[in-house]
């Protein structure tokens, strides 16, 4: 007992003294970390030039991009900065400790130039709004839903739910499939056989039904239209059908046109070719 009672003797000095003040510390940190979020949240809402060209979800997509970003930046700094703090408390030199930082990057320096690289594009990917969050990209054939930026990469999850993390340094080529509005671009093949005038009138009509269909109609911007012949194939006269769409909302509205191009062509007798071989047996 006497020798408890020596050691809370000794201690309760240095808790009552640097014990405060660490805990202070943490709680300034963790509260100016909160409060820095709410204040950049506001200030970026507010300071955010609108984009005409963007609807008002893809405006708060850009905004929400732009506050995870630097609200991850400014909580990285106030906690280094409370590190130190603390550090000081417990009562190690900072001094010597940063020298030696200094000296440790200066020694991976030559390593070091990749991540400015990686920091200097993410800033212009920030500023140019090339992509946000919830985008789907192609960056250089890696191809996913934007699940996370930060200024050094993004992270891609693809449809096989596999996360890419991708340096922004690396980047040499962004394909954006979702900014603004998208396209069907479908290629369907028609027999020789068939009544050209006919396929365009069917085609049209069902494009036409789809985009009046109350579950459809929200996120059409354009019907589906023929187009033009795109090519003269082997088995094959190739028409392509053309619309503009709400982003992200492509690949479910080909599906359905595909769906009910076919369900109306087997009605009007339109044939969809496909290859076929024909074996000649010789006679012996």
């Amino acid at each position: 007992m006497d020798y408890l009672q020596t050691i809370i003797q000794k201690i309760s000095p240095w808790l009552l003294d640097h014990g405060v003040k660490i805990i202070a510390i943490i709680f300034v940190a963790y509260f100016i970390r909160r409060s820095m979020g709410v204040f950049i949240g506001k200030l970026i809402r507010k300071i955010v030039v609108s984009d005409h060209f963007l609807s008002e979800e893809a405006e708060k997509k850009r905004e929400d991009t732009l506050i995870k970003i630097f609200s991850t930046s400014a909580s990285i700094f106030i906690w280094i900065l409370a590190l130190l703090m603390v550090l000081q408390e417990i009562g190690f030199a900072i001094g010597p400790f940063l020298a030696a930082a200094g000296i440790v990057g200066l020694a991976f320096g030559f390593g070091g130039q990749y991540l400015i690289r990686d920091l200097i594009g993410g800033l212009f990917i920030i500023m140019e709004n090339q992509y946000r969050l919830n985008d789907v990209v192609c960056l250089d054939g890696t191809c996913g839903l934007v699940e996370d930026i930060s200024l050094r990469m993004t992270t891609l999850r693809d449809l096989d739910g596999a996360v890419h993390h991708v340096p922004h340094g690396e980047i040499k080529k962004v394909s954006n499939l979702s900014k603004y509005f998208a396209r069907v671009n479908l290629n369907i093949g028609i027999s020789y056989n068939s009544n050209l005038e006919q396929v365009i009138s069917v085609v049209n009509k069902v494009g036409q039904e789809l985009a009046d269909d109350p579950a459809w109609k929200e996120f059409i911007i354009k019907p589906p239209q023929f187009l033009r012949v795109d090519d003269f194939d082997n088995s094959a006269i190739v028409i392509k059908i053309l619309d503009e769409t709400k982003p992200l909302k492509q690949w479910d509205i080909t599906g359905e046109l595909r769906k009910r191009i076919k369900i109306a062509f087997d009605r009007e007798g339109i044939e969809i070719p496909f290859p076929r071989r024909v074996i000649h047996q010789a006679k012996s």
